[in-house]
Parts: C-alpha cells; sequence; structure tokens
C-alpha cells in the first residue's frame, strides 16, 4: 500500500498573508517516486503569480516552489523504469539531484506530446505545485524540508553545477534555452533577449553558451546596460524608451527574439520590426493581462513566426544541464535563508532581485553569488 507522512514548509492559504512553516501532507509514496532532502529552491515569478492567484484561483493550502536541488533519500522500486538508459541518469539513494516545474506527466504511448518526447505539453501535465496527479493528492513544491514525486521527473545535477546556480536552470533555465534550442540559436544566428531580469539573463547566457554570432539584449532604458554586455557578455543593447527610432535602426538584424516580459504596453510591432524574413518571436513571459495588439502586416510583410513556449522537456533539462556544466553558465543569484522566504518574496516582487533569489535550507546568512 502507498504510504504517506508529514513534512514541513511554507505554505501558502490565501493570496495577501505570509506564508506560514507548518506540517503538511505530500503526495502517498509509490513504487515510481523519489523522496528527497532539500537543500536549495529557487524563486520563480510563478510562484508569485500562484501565492496571488494571480492567473488563476489557487488551490490552497499550497506549498510553492520549483527549481528544487537536494540529496535523493528514498528510491522507488520503478523510479527510473522510464529514464533513458544511460547510468548516469539513474538516480540512487544520495545522489544530487533536481526537480523543475513539472512533476508528473501520463508517459502514455499513445499520447502525441508524450510520445514526442515532449511531456511538458501532455494534456495530463502535472506541475510541481498548485497541481493535482492522477490519484486525487496534491502536489506540493520546494518550499519546504523535503520533496516527493515521480522519478522520470528528477534529474541528477552535474558535479561541475553548484547547487545555488543550478536550482535557477531548472524552470527559468530551461524556459529560455528549450525555444532557443528548438530555432536554432548558435553559429551565424542573431539573437535578441527581450527583459534583462530573471529568464532574460538566462537567455543571453545560453545563447552565448549555444555560440550565437551576436546577443542583444533589449531593454525600456540603459540602467542594466553594464550588466548585459560588460557582465554577462551581449554584444549589443538596445534601449527602446531612450533611442525613439530603434525599432527603425535596428530593422531585420535578428534571427530569434526571445522574449521574457509582459505587459499590455509593450511594444510587439517594434520587436517584431527587427526579425529578419522568417524570423521567430517566442514568448515565455507569462502577462495576468492579454499582450497588446498586433496589424496582420507585422507578420505578412517578412513571413515571421509569433509562437509561445513553456517550460522544456526531460531533454531540453539534461541537455541544459549539461551544456551548463560545459560551458560554464552561471545565472546570478542571491542566496536566502528558507526562514527569510517571505521577505526574498517581497524582494523578488518589487524587482529587487539581481537576478535571481535562490533559499537554502540550514544557511546562518545571505550571499550574493
Amino acid at each position: 500500500m502507498p504510504d504517506t507522512d508529514t513534512f514541513k514548509g511554507w505554505v501558502a492559504h490565501d493570496p495577501k498573508s505570509p506564508l506560514t512553516h507548518e506540517p503538511f501532507t505530500p503526495k502517498p509514496f509509490n513504487k515510481s517516486d523519489i523522496e528527497i532532502k532539500i537543500t536549495h529552491c529557487g524563486i520563480c515569478g510563478t510562484d508569485i503569480h500562484t501565492i496571488r492567484s494571480g492567473w488563476a484561483p489557487s488551490d490552497y493550502p499550497c506549498v510553492v516552489g520549483h527549481e528544487i536541488i537536494g540529496l535523493a533519500t528514498r528510491v522507488g522500486s520503478s523510479a527510473n523504469d522510464t529514464k533513458p538508459n544511460d547510468p548516469a541518469q539513474r538516480v540512487q539513494v544520495g545522489d544530487r539531484v533536481g526537480i523543475g516545474a513539472q512533476s508528473s506527466s501520463c508517459l502514455r504511448p499513445d499520447c502525441e506530446a508524450c510520445s514526442d518526447g515532449e511531456e511538458s505539453y501532455c494534456p495530463s501535465m502535472v506541475a510541481t505545485y498548485n497541481s493535482r496527479y492522477a490519484d486525487g493528492s496534491k502536489a506540493m513544491g520546494g518550499y519546504a524540508d523535503k520533496w516527493r514525486g515521480p522519478g522520470h521527473f528528477v534529474f541528477r545535477i552535474p558535479d561541475a553545477l553548484p547547487s545555488h546556480g543550478a536550482a535557477p536552470l531548472l524552470c527559468g533555465g530551461v524556459t529560455v534555452y528549450a525555444p532557443l534550442r528548438k530555432y536554432g540559436a548558435g553559429p551565424g544566428k542573431r539573437v535578441g533577449i527581450v527583459g534583462i531580469g530573471g529568464l532574460g539573463h538566462m537567455g543571453i547566457l545560453f545563447a552565448k553558451a549555444l555560440g550565437s554570432e551576436s546577443v542583444v539584449a533589449i531593454s525600456r532604458s540603459s540602467s542594466k546596460k553594464a550588466d548585459a554586455v560588460d557582465g554577462l557578455g551581449a554584444t549589443d543593447f538596445i534601449a527602446t524608451s531612450e533611442d525613439k527610432s530603434w525599432a527603425k535602426h535596428h530593422s531585420r538584424t535578428l534571427d530569434i527574439i526571445i522574449c521574457t516580459v509582459s505587459g499590455k504596453d509593450m511594444p510587439l510591432a517594434g520587436y517584431l520590426r527587427l526579425l529578419k524574413r522568417d524570423g521567430v518571436f517566442v514568448q515565455v513571459g507569462a502577462p495576468e493581462e492579454p499582450l497588446p495588439p498586433l496589424r496582420a502586416f507585422s507578420l505578412i510583410q517578412k513571413g515571421v513566426k509569433v509562437t509561445g513556449s513553456s517550460i522544456g522537456s526531460t531533454a531540453d533539462i539534461r541537455d541544459m544541464l549539461a551544456l551548463a556544466a560545459e560551458r560554464g553558465v552561471r545565472p546570478w543569484v542571491v542566496v536566502r535563508r528558507m526562514e527569510e522566504v517571505n521577505r526574498a518574496l517581497g524582494d523578488m516582487h518589487e524587482g529587487r532581485a539581481r537576478y535571481r533569489y535562490v533559499l537554502e535550507n540550514g544557511r546562518g546568512g545571505e550571499a550574493n553569488l
């Protein structure tokens, strides 16, 4: 019989109250599950949207957090059955592992998404929190001491990646990496990254790691130009509020644009003007309000494509982690104690992160890394 017990974490009960540290019940442990002791958990914008029911009413009580790093403490007998036939991918007790924004899908051979290795688009996709497993139990996230869930979505972390640096990669990192890889970022390609924040700064890092010819950082002001160019390695910078002719000056110069920002007033038509013929604009930022309207000729004149991308597949995450380890991709993070979660969430909401907060269990204080 599957068993359950009690974990302890930081629980959201409504959109406005601070998270409270208390016991909660995880999903029952099944033979396909892995349990970990959490050491680190990144703070993602999705956490804030969920806590405040920004996209839709949340399923309270809820434990958020889906950039989880920890040590495997329990491995079910069939937890590795759906993993690649590669000893380096199979999890054993004691391994350092991570979990991203997805914790389950149907994995059925007749599921088009799962059979194509695109589990994140499965109709039965279960998010790592604010979601329900097939048995009706709640998916609970990583602002906690432990996590439990299906082994298929648990990844071994390469030794070269520090835990505080690996955590943001598991959602934010793969969110930008997956579309960059899918749409051909690499040698000979010019990539634009809109928004220099938690997602955008990782977009610059991965576009460079993939070998793109140039990486153009795009922001409203030049306040982050030094970070983008001198720190992250962008080759050019566009400040849309400071150059009134920016869209004309940089017209038809980019092959791919990854847009990490949200807002009904963002200059979408201007961004599309930057694309070359057959260029691709990929929206990864998820606003609570609608995107701005768009005239048909913005698409027709150059045959550009406007699309979106969610989190990556399990294959995307494995490939991303390997690339990050090989090329030294390191997100800019500030480590905070797990007990400081409410303060860190407030700072994140106010835009104070440069550029990602990572919570750590058992840490003695704050550090910039």
